[in-house]
């Protein structure tokens, strides 16, 4: 275990996620992996040693969900695996009918969310899933923002007796967390602040803490949510310290993390004042993370005036 710490620190999300998932697959011979056309270094070595668990679908998401329904419901523990956008929005009616409606206990695994695939254009870009996956009833959303928080979500899903979905990071990041952290609080308040906090969740975890260092005249904390549905009452007590906070995100105003927030100050009656920072109700058609970012109004200076202005 302590070799494998350390190399989290020069692998990818995916990758730190799919080597504690051999882990647990060689205790466990029901897990299986379908993929609808993708692979991944760490998944190598699961489909050499467990070639009979892993079944690659082809180009056919959809189809891959209703396939892991009908294995889950025999017993095996399923994880689908694609990018993002296609194992949402794409599979979305498929994910509700036989994974939220049947409370399947499956994971779909979602690379690239955001702007991951930068250059791919709108079609790649996966700026609503967290909008469109939080509607389903019983389905958990995991988001994390670095290797080791991915890694310890196979053992978070493996143990779900619902269906969750895993959206992942394609680039590497620097690591944020210790490996005592405990995936099950669902949030981690990485930085303390006294005028006010900027909540954000997975890659635009590091916006936020690179933005919270930078602006001189403000105290500002930072908030990761990490399992952005699930809304504690210890998350709704660290918001409670702030009189003012921005939400950050890599994603759709729109029924996003923003959106999430401003639920929870208005459910409970918090006297915060709320401002959001996202993607505007706009595809954006640029090539690179940073052009997008700047297009959307989410890089860093951008988002440095709006926290000063606010």
């Amino acid at each position: 275990m302590g070799d494998e710490k350390i190399s989290l620190k020069n692998i990818s999300m995916r990758d730190a996620f799919f080597m504690n998932l051999y882990e647990i697959a060689r205790e466990d011979p029901h897990v299986m992996v379908l993929s609808a056309d993708m692979g991944a270094p760490a998944l190598d070595r699961f489909r050499r040693d467990f070639g009979n668990r892993f079944i690659n679908v082809g180009i056919a998401e959809h189809n891959m969900i209703a396939v892991a329904t009908g294995l889950a419901n025999e017993g095996k523990k399923v994880y689908t695996y694609a990018i993002a956008p296609f194992i949402t929005s794409r599979c979305h009616e498929f994910t509700k009918v036989d994974a939220s409606l049947m409370k399947t206990p499956l994971t779909l695994i979602g690379v690239g969310a955001g702007f991951g695939y930068e250059d791919s254009g709108p079609t790649h870009h996966t700026t609503e899933d967290i909008s469109i996956m939080r509607a389903l009833p019983g389905l958990e959303i995991l988001s994390p923002s670095d290797s080791v928080i991915a890694g310890k979500c196979a053992r978070y899903t493996y143990n779900s007796q619902h269906p969750c979905y895993l959206r992942l990071e394609r680039q590497k990041v620097p690591l944020i967390y210790g490996d005592d952290e405990d995936v099950n609080q669902g949030f981690a308040e990485l930085r303390k602040g006294s005028d006010l906090a900027i909540v954000s969740t997975g890659n635009m975890v590091h916006r936020a803490l690179d933005v919270a260092s930078k602006v001189g005249n403000l105290d500002v904390g930072v908030i990761d949510l990490y399992r952005p549905k699930q809304i504690s009452p210890e998350f709704v007590q660290a918001l409670s310290q702030y009189k003012r906070v921005v939400s950050l995100e890599e994603h759709l105003l729109a029924g996003g993390l923003g959106s999430i927030v401003a639920e929870a100050i208005c459910d409970n009656r918090l006297p915060t004042q709320l401002k959001r920072i996202g993607i505007n109700d706009k595809y954006i058609y640029k090539y690179g993370r940073d052009a997008l970012h700047r297009a959307a109004g989410i890089d860093e200076q951008s988002v440095i005036a709006a926290v000063q202005n606010f």
